[in-house]
Order: structure tokens, then sequence, then C-alpha cells
């Protein structure tokens, strides 16, 4: 039986990140441009939350909020589900089905080099089952 493979070979490296003083906007723009759902936000370079496209379309729909002014820390999830490179597939895989989480955020030496989606679990399922089922 083969091994189970760790979550840095089905992660996607080098993910767009957003500084938390930045706008809604501005988030916005990002996610819309690179077609993205999750940005790991940052502080002094270090993961202090995670901006979903859901949390931004939420305050984009509450009258009142200026999405130009209104900051990404003001809409992030703080506390991110983080991980390290080497994290075991089924463990993350378990971890976010049961907390239903969207993402995992990847981080070595305290800085991001990985984002681990829903969407790169089904691309690893899909791998997997390739090469394992034949």
């Amino acid at each position: 039986m083969k091994s189970i493979p760790p979550i840095q070979k089905f992660m996607t490296t080098e993910p767009k990140t957003i500084n938390a003083d930045l706008t809604l906007a501005d988030a916005h723009k990002i996610m819309s441009a690179e077609h993205i759902r999750h940005l790991p936000v940052l502080k002094g370079g270090r993961v202090v939350g995670l901006l979903s496209d859901r949390d931004v379309s939420l305050m984009m729909s509450i009258e009142g909020v200026d999405v130009e002014s209104a900051t990404v820390e003001s809409a992030m999830t703080e506390k991110p589900y983080t991980i390290s490179p080497d994290a075991l597939l089924d463990e993350v895989a378990v971890e976010m089905s049961e907390n239903r989480y969207g993402s995992a955020v990847v981080v070595q030496n305290h800085h991001v080099v990985g984002i681990f989606t829903a969407v790169d679990g089904l691309r690893a399922l899909s791998e997997l089952l390739h090469t394992r089922m034949k």
C-alpha cells in the first residue's frame, strides 16, 4: 500500500494574499481578476485571517457599508485553519470536512507558502483515484 501524500503535493503554491488594511474593494478586484475565492490576510507579513468571496459579498450586501473604505480586517475570519506543507492529505481532509472549512492556509516559518482549497481536494481525489485504482 502506498503512503498518504503530504498536502504540498496538491496545494496551490504562491497564493495571492492581501494586507489587512486594504479595502474590500481591493480584495474584490483581486479575487475577480485571479478567479479565486480565498485570500489569506496578512499583517506585518504574518497570517492574521482569511477572507472569502462570501465575506466580501456579505459586506457588499449590507446597506451603509462602503467597500471603498471598509477594510479587509473588518470582514475577515480571524485565526484561519493553518497547516504545514508536510501535513498529510487525509488529516487535512478530515479537519476541513468536519469543520466545513473551504480552505487551509499552508504556512512554513511564519510565511504563507500555499493554500489548499476544496477544489484542490477534489483535484487530489481525482488524481489519487486514477493512479491508485488502476
